[in-house]
């Protein structure tokens, strides 16, 4: 006799079948597990993370569906042969991130729109009103977002700073510069199943901000940090989007542009004007940020290569550790190109 499996099982699964009509019930159900962030593994059959909440929606939609005269059952699964737990968790992924990029699309028609009117007390009420009303759909959005897609950050980056620009951002004194010396021998955290902006980000502290570093890599949600860990390209992060950037370029503004880079204090006139290694780091900047932000913002030529091949090695290596090992090699070259080029 086989022995049975004690681990719990990881999904939720509905499974329904629908009459021909009322045609409403079909396009209700689809919009029901829209709202719940299920995803279809199958036809007719959605899978949800094992939870009492999510047993609870899932059994009210089925008695919806059976009181509509369809059939339905619900049931916990593991997976065991044919589909990975990693791929349902890429699915909700790719789900969450069509979401978050669709919102980030508007926010940033939103704030581009508001440099076109005027001024005034009742402008910036109706605007922070409507400011309200995209975070809240941005807060549903991350209710469903169980595994953390990469999107989030960035439109929490997006509404964050409009939200510091609507209150006057732009009339704080600037931060003390955080020095090299108070971020060595830290212990950074970021999210697991890093892509470009971990990636790259990861690479930057190593290189040029400490040496000595070590990365743990955790769940997106629910980790907290301990005494000496700084968190990276996560929510509620030290160091993560801010507006329009990424973390890879909040990390080069903040900690190196006009700070001690390796002991030689940079100028604080922008990285352009600082010769070809700090340029090189711009350029790199600006090529993770398109990637990902996919806003084209800057657009060089090497962007879609050097996008194909992060999709490439995250595609080939399922381990964190290896990924970033990986992309320093890449990125040590890239720099080293761009400082040949004088760029």
């Amino acid at each position: 006799m086989e022995e049975q499996s004690t681990e719990p099982a990881r999904w939720l699964l509905l499974i329904h079948q629908l009459p021909a009509k009322p045609a409403y019930l079909r396009v209700k159900v689809w919009r029901r597990l829209q709202a719940l962030g299920a995803v279809a593994v199958k036809n007719a059959v959605h899978a949800l993370p094992a939870t009492a909440e999510a047993q609870e929606d899932l059994a009210w939609l089925r008695r919806e569906i059976v009181e509509g005269g369809g059939e339905g059952m619900i049931c916990e699964a593991r997976f065991v042969d044919g589909l990975s737990d990693r791929e349902i968790e890429a699915s909700f992924g790719q789900a969450r991130d069509a979401d978050y990029h669709a919102l980030a699309e508007e926010i940033r028609a939103f704030a581009a729109g508001l440099a076109a009117l005027p001024a005034s007390s009742e402008q910036t009420a109706e605007t922070l009103r409507q400011l309200r009303q995209l975070r809240a759909r941005f807060a549903q959005i991350a209710a469903i977002d169980f595994f953390g897609a990469s999107g989030r950050e960035v439109v929490e980056g997006l509404i964050g700073g409009l939200e510091a620009e609507l209150r006057g951002a732009e009339d704080r004194t600037p931060a003390q510069p955080r020095s090299p010396g108070r971020l060595e021998g830290r212990v950074w955290v970021t999210r697991q199943g890093v892509h470009v902006d971990r990636i790259a980000s990861a690479w930057l502290i190593r290189r040029f901000i400490d040496p000595q570093a070590s990365f743990k890599l955790v769940p997106a949600k629910g980790y907290v940090p301990l005494p000496g860990e700084l968190r990276f390209d996560m929510f509620d992060a030290e160091f993560t989007h801010q507006g329009d950037r990424c973390t890879f370029e909040v990390l080069l503004g903040e900690v190196l542009l006009g700070e001690v880079l390796l002991g030689e204090v940079l100028p604080a006139e922008g990285l352009a004007r600082q010769g070809p290694s700090n340029a090189a780091l711009r350029r790199i900047a600006e090529i993770v940020h398109d990637i990902d932000l996919k806003d084209g913002k800057f657009g060089h030529p090497e962007t879609d290569g050097i996008r194909t091949m992060i999709t490439a090695l995250c595609g080939a290596c399922d381990d964190d550790a290896e990924r970033l090992r990986r992309g320093a090699t890449l990125l040590d070259d890239l720099y080293g190109l761009f400082q040949r080029q004088g760029q």
